[in-house]
Order: structure tokens, then C-alpha cells, then sequence
């Protein structure tokens, strides 16, 4: 679902979009519009932050030894029971 909304823009970032909208429609695989540029780049960008923020979760995890103690415990009995069917 999209929403149409209406923005501010600094004239030289407008410039940028429309140049680019069009000279990277082929590579984004998008429309060359605005919004198709808009869209594209705040998607990438928004995936770039979840991968960063998975990248400190999975580091907190792996530095914090009662995780790992716990990891540990069920990694040891997460197979129990699997041959009684």
C-alpha cells in the first residue's frame, strides 16, 4: 500500500532526486520518478539499519556469558524425546 504525502525539500536535495531518479531507474529497478527514488533508497537505507541493529544484538548476545550458559542448556536437551514417536 502506498500513501501520498507532501514534503519539504532543500532545492539542491530535489535536484539530486531528479537527477538520480533518472540515472538509477535501470540499476534500482524502479520507475524513474521521485517517488519510486524516494521509495527505493529509504528501503535500502531501512534494511542497512536492521541488518546494523541485528549485528549489535548478535554481538551483545555472543559477549553476555549468562546468554551463552543458557544457549548451552538447551542446546544439551533440545533433542530429547525426538526418537519417541
Amino acid at each position: 500500500m502506498a500513501t501520498k504525502v507532501t514534503i519539504t525539500l532543500d532545492d539542491q536535495v530535489l535536484d539530486f532526486i531528479d537527477t538520480f531518479a533518472h540515472r538509477q531507474a535501470a540499476t534500482l529497478k524502479i520507475k524513474p520518478n521521485r517517488s519510486s527514488f524516494i521509495n527505493a533508497i529509504l528501503s535500502k537505507y531501512r534494511q542497512e539499519l536492521l541488518q546494523q541493529e541485528l549485528a549489535a544484538a548478535y554481538q551483545r548476545d555472543a559477549e553476555d556469558s549468562a546468554y551463552q550458559e543458557e544457549v548451552l542448556a538447551w542446546d544439551s536437551v533440545s533433542g530429547d524425546g525426538i526418537d519417541v514417536l
